[in-house]
């Protein structure tokens, strides 16, 4: 069917029809919208119709740009929230979420977990009907989480899903580099070879790239966090229902539900919520999601400058061990100089005497050769043996 863009779509009538798009070709102008009541559409359009149906501006649209490497950053503005999270790049209306790429391997099970997500509490519950076919007369449980997430605004619900998507995806890229950088280390400090010492290289240089991706989300969220105005612009449907000309017996309510970390929020603190459901400028609600959101990253980044403090450490370390190995050489090239030193002089006078110079005092006194080499070796010896004794007194040489 065509939308009112007149652009192409493609309805999804199952959810094998998502990992079909890479045989489709549709590439990097794919696009998925799931809309507030569970239907989902593949849309095959290019920017001007996305920016007319949202009704944003090319700037906004361009952060969303895979081909262009722009920083992780959530926009709110009058109609939608851009959100662009590493390969999560989403549009969230009031009523329908746009996500770019869904054929891409990383952005696949963010769309599953958006269909089971923002799917209606009634379908939910007609699934779960369906699925007890066991015979048994035992009652369904009311799923209160899916109750819950009825009152929450959609845009929250996929805001949230993106969230725990990415933050779930860098915690696990962390604890893979935990687990290959610890050993690595281990065994640097164990044999410092070039092999090891390119490993540890390598894995230094993910960390590095790892570190600054975590560092940009979480100075994202701890700038909305910081910022009420910019967190106000991100309740949507507060904002329409404040344009609706019905908007006069106040502003919509909501109060934070969610299946993750927002549901392990305290009901008190969602009743200290409710009560001031009539302020339009309250954000409390979004200030504990994403406060939720921002202790994980947070913990995320730790760990990682954690890690960053034990590879400093292991390299200084390192370096120690290497100082310790270069004082040995020289305490070794000072031993061998010194002897060097006294075979010259030993030397010397073995040339002195070797020459083809006639020596009187030679004539009948055989002897004098033995005492002449006896003497010349102590002599050396004492030189050697001075030598030595000096660096030690003045310590450049070990005990």
């Amino acid at each position: 069917m065509a939308d009112r863009e007149g652009a192409s779509v493609v309805p999804m009538d199952t959810p094998n029809a998502v990992g079909g798009l890479k045989k489709k070709g549709t590439g990097s102008r794919s696009w998925i919208l799931i809309d507030s009541s569970g239907q989902e559409i593949v849309l095959d359009v290019d920017k001007y119709a996305i920016m007319h149906r949202v009704q944003i501006h090319a700037r906004d649209l361009r952060i969303l740009d895979p081909l262009l490497s722009y920083p992780s950053a959530i926009l709110g503005r009058e109609r939608a929230i851009v959100l662009n999270l590493e390969h999560i790049k989403a549009i969230i209306t009031s009523e329908e979420v746009l996500l770019r790429d869904p054929s891409d391997d990383n952005v696949v099970p963010i769309v599953e977990d958006l269909r089971r997500r923002l799917k209606p509490a009634i379908t939910n519950q007609e699934d779960n009907a369906d699925g007890n076919t066991d015979g048994t007369d035992m009652p369904m449980q009311p799923d209160v989480e899916n109750g819950e997430e009825d009152d929450s605004p959609f845009e929250f619900r996929a805001l949230e899903v993106a969230l725990e998507a990415i933050c779930s995806y860098l915690s696990a890229r962390t604890i893979e580099l935990e687990s290959a950088v610890y050993p690595a280390l281990d065994m640097l400090t164990s044999k410092i070879s070039s092999r090891n010492l390119d490993r540890v290289r390598k894995l230094k240089s993910q960390m590095t790239r790892l570190t600054a991706r975590v560092q940009k989300v979480r100075d994202e969220l701890e700038q909305l966090l910081d910022d009420d105005d910019d967190m106000a612009d991100l309740y949507l449907s507060r904002k329409l229902v404040s344009a609706s000309p019905v908007s006069s017996t106040g502003a919509a309510s909501w109060h934070l539900a969610s299946p993750t970390i927002g549901s392990k929020i305290s009901r008190a603190s969602r009743a200290s919520v409710l009560t001031v459901r009539g302020d339009e400028n309250d954000v409390e609600e979004l200030e504990m999601l994403l406060e939720a959101y921002f202790m994980q990253i947070d913990g995320t980044y730790n760990k990682l400058t954690t890690l960053r403090e034990y590879i400093d450490n292991t390299e200084d370390y390192i370096n120690i061990q290497l100082d310790n190995h270069r004082n040995q050489l020289i305490q070794l090239e000072l031993f061998l100089s010194a002897g060097t030193m006294c075979l010259a002089l030993y030397s010397l006078v073995a040339g002195i005497f070797g020459m083809n110079i006639p020596y009187t005092w030679n004539d009948g006194h055989g002897y004098v050769f033995k005492w002449v080499v006896i003497l010349t070796g102590i002599m050396c010896l004492v030189v050697f043996v001075f030598i030595m004794s000096y660096a030690k007194y003045k310590g450049l040489v070990g005990s």
